[in-house]
C-alpha cells in the first residue's frame, strides 16, 4: 500500500512539474494546428516502471555493507571500546592491551591512522565516498568528538605510532634516556606546528599529497618505502630511543592539529591547590605537558600518569595533607 501511495504521490509531482515548466503559448484555432504537431506537444504522464527506476534509483544511494565491511565496523567499533575502557578505568592492564592491538591491529593489519592526508583533503573538502569507508569515518568522527572532550585521546591511545613508542619507553631502560632541557624542550614543541603550516602550504601550492611519506611515518605499517624513507624511519626511531616519544612531542603534524582542537576540550584533568608547589606529576609526565600547576592541554595525551598519582593517597600531597589536617582534629578533639 505506501509503494503505491509513494509511486502516485511521485507521479502527481512529476505531472504537476511538467505542466508548470511548460511555456505559455498564445490561443490559437485548434484547426490551424496539425495532429502531429499537437501530438508532439502532448505531455506524456510518467509510467510505474519509471517511477520503479526512480525508487531503485534512491534506494542505490544508501550505503550497502557487505560481510567484510561489517566485520570490520565490528572491529574497530571494539577496539575503540576498548580505549575507552582503558581510559575510563585507568587500568594500567588495559591501557597495555589497547596500545599493543593498536599497534598490531590498527598498524600492520588495517594501516588505519589519521594522517597528514586526511588534513590535505579537509583543506580542499575533498572526502573518500561514505558507502565504501564507513570504518575510516568512524574513526575520524571517533578522533575528533573524544579530542573536543577530552583532548588528545587519540594520540595516547589510538595511534599505532603513539602506542609503539610508548612501548618502546615501557622496554628500553630508562638509562639510556636523555631529557630535553627545558629552555629547549619548550621551544621544540613548536616545530611540529611549522612542519604542519609547510606541509598544508606545499600541498595548496603544488598540489602533491606525497610530501606526507617525508613528513609523519605511519608507512611503516605498510612495510613499502624508499631507501630514503627506511633510512629517514631509522634515525627517527634510534632518535626514540634515547628521548622519549620523540616524534609525537615534537614532530607529528597530526598531534598539532589535534593539539589545536584540543584547546576546546571540556573534560580536563582536575588539579589540587597542591599542585601550584608539587612536582610530583610534573616530574612523572612523560610527554611534558606540565608545567608547573599549568597542564598544557596541546601537549596532554591524556595517558593516566599524572591521574594515577592524584588517586594515589600515599604519594599524592593533596590526599596525605587531607590525612595530616584530619589526624590533627582527631587530636585536638581528644585533647
Amino acid at each position: 500500500m505506501m509503494g503505491l501511495t509513494l509511486r502516485a504521490v511521485l507521479a502527481a509531482l512529476l505531472c504537476l512539474t511538467f505542466i508548470g515548466s511548460a511555456p505559455a503559448q498564445p490561443l490559437q484555432d485548434n484547426a490551424s494546428i496539425a495532429p502531429s504537431a499537437q501530438e508532439s506537444i502532448a505531455p506524456t504522464a510518467p509510467s510505474l516502471a519509471d517511477l520503479d527506476l526512480l525508487i531503485e534509483d534512491d534506494d542505490a544511494q544508501i550505503p550497502s555493507l557487505d560481510q567484510s565491511d561489517i566485520i570490520d565496523l565490528a572491529a574497530l567499533g571494539a577496539f575503540l571500546v576498548l580505549a575507552l575502557l582503558s581510559f575510563w578505568k585507568k587500568s594500567k592492564v588495559l591501557k597495555l592491551a589497547t596500545m599493543v592491538t593498536s599497534v598490531i591491529y590498527m598498524g600492520f593489519v588495517k594501516g588505519n591512522l589519521v594522517s597528514l592526508v586526511h588534513i590535505f583533503g579537509l583543506v580542499e573538502l575533498s572526502f573518500p565516498i561514505f558507502k565504501y569507508n564507513v570504518s575510516w569515518y568512524l574513526l575520524i568522527f571517533f578522533t575528533i568528538v573524544s579530542t573536543g572532550l577530552w583532548g588528545r585521546l587519540y594520540c595516547g591511545r589510538v595511534c599505532a605510532f603513539g602506542a609503539l613508542t610508548q612501548l618502546m619507553d615501557q622496554i628500553i631502560p630508562s638509562r639510556f634516556r636523555y631529557e630535553l632541557p627545558r629552555r629547549y624542550e619548550q621551544r621544540a614543541v613548536y616545530v611540529k606546528y611549522i612542519l604542519l603550516a609547510g606541509s598544508v602550504g606545499y600541498f595548496l601550492f603544488s598540489g602533491d599529497k606525497f610530501i606526507y611519506k617525508y613528513v609523519e611515518p605511519f608507512w611503516m605499517f605498510t612495510l613499502t618505502g624508499t631507501t630514503v624513507m627506511w633510512t629517514m624511519l631509522t634515525l627517527l626511531l634510534l632518535t626514540t630511543v634515547f628521548i622519549r616519544n620523540f616524534y609525537c612531542r615534537y614532530l607529528c603534524s597530526v598531534g598539532s592539529a589535534l593539539g589545536l582542537l584540543s584547546n576546546l576540550s571540556i573534560f580536563r584533568i582536575k588539579r589540587w591547590k597542591q599542585c601550584n608547589t608539587c612536582k610530583l606529576c610534573e616530574k612523572a609526565c612523560e610527554w611534558g605537558a606540565i608545567q608547573g600547576p599549568k597542564i598544557l592541554v596541546s601537549e596532554c595525551v591524556r595517558c593516566d600518569d599524572c591521574e594515577i598519582l592524584y588517586s594515589d593517597d600515599k604519594k599524592c600531597v593533596h590526599w596525605l595533607m587531607l590525612k595530616k589536617n584530619s589526624l590533627k582534629r582527631a587530636a585536638a578533639a581528644i585533647i
